[in-house]
């Protein structure tokens, strides 16, 4: 697949807006989301092989096996670039420094996948166009296709329509995982579609030039299912607010929750402030910039 070793990042990203709209008939929930990446990654080193494919990561919670996102992503990559005859045959071995929390409501899984197939897509000299490659993520789930442009986008559908955002202030962002994985399937079985219905207020049009504004965006349909079950999300919200932050959500499924700093400063007071927390001991907290614009690849 490929000649020399490739070294890629794969960033975590939170959600500053998630409204469920419905269900469709095929089990998938739409919904409207605005995601943005974030400056916490996983690294991923692609070395190339006599054959096979596989997977080494130290996490015990990642498999390394067939089922793993990143070795499935580069699978359907050298089967959907590559006509069978002139399929490349040696093996890769994807090394996963895992340091995006698993179960977190990060999209660390889908982030690595994405990360493999622009690697390989760049390497092989880009024989399939962004489109394409997304239309490919999308196979391997419904948040693949946004980690590969970059940058915060718009997400409708079931995730797969996204159109780029760059209207959110620079924060800072303060994410704490208090250290508890939170299964997303669990999460929308236990979703009640009818009582998030009758108490929308946002749609997508009310984002259309406009800038994210905390106190009237910063939504999550999910944040309540999740909290019943793990309470100390609503501790951890509580907390950020009560040291600075402008706003405080739980990303995605969970169980991440994110505050929203205006200084780098004020986000790093905070971050001292809650290690020196008895209760925080068992929670990991990471400081990371926003990375809303879709980067510039040479």
């Amino acid at each position: 697949m490929i000649t020399n070793p490739l070294c890629v990042k794969a960033p975590a990203k939170i959600n500053l807006f998630l409204r469920i709209t419905g269900r469709r008939p095929d089990g998938f929930h739409e919904l409207v989301t605005l995601m943005c990446p974030v400056a916490l990654y996983d690294t991923l080193t692609l070395t190339p092989e006599n054959e096979g494919l596989h997977v080494v990561c130290g996490h015990p919670d990642v498999p390394e096996d067939e089922f793993n996102l990143a070795a499935r992503a580069a699978r359907l990559f050298v089967e959907t670039a590559f006509p069978e005859a002139s399929r490349p045959v040696s093996g890769l071995t994807i090394h996963i420094d895992k340091t995006i929390p698993v179960g977190a409501g990060l999209g660390g899984g889908s982030s690595d996948a994405a990360a493999v197939l622009t690697a390989l897509n760049r390497h092989r000299g880009n024989p399939l166009s962004t489109p394409a490659l997304m239309e490919l993520a999308g196979r391997l789930g419904a948040d693949v296709p946004f980690f590969i442009p970059g940058g915060a986008a718009l997400a409708t559908g079931i995730g797969d329509r996204l159109e780029p955002f760059s209207r959110l202030p620079t924060w800072t962002v303060l994410l704490v995982y208090p250290n508890v994985a939170v299964s997303t399937a669990w999460v929308y079985k236990n979703l009640n579609l009818r009582l998030t219905k009758d108490e929308k207020k946002l749609r997508k049009f009310h984002f259309k030039d406009r800038f994210f504004n905390v106190a009237e965006h910063l939504v999550n349909d999910l944040e309540p299912v999740t909290i019943k079950a793990f309470p100390v999300i609503e501790e951890i919200k509580r907390l950020l607010l009560a040291h600075g932050a402008a706003g405080a959500m739980m990303s995605g499924s969970g169980s991440t929750v994110f505050g929203l700093f205006k200084t780098p400063g004020r986000a790093e007071s905070a971050y001292s402030a809650l290690r020196n927390n008895q209760r925080s001991q068992n929670w990991t907290l990471y400081v990371a910039d926003l990375l809303i614009h879709r980067p510039v690849i040479a």
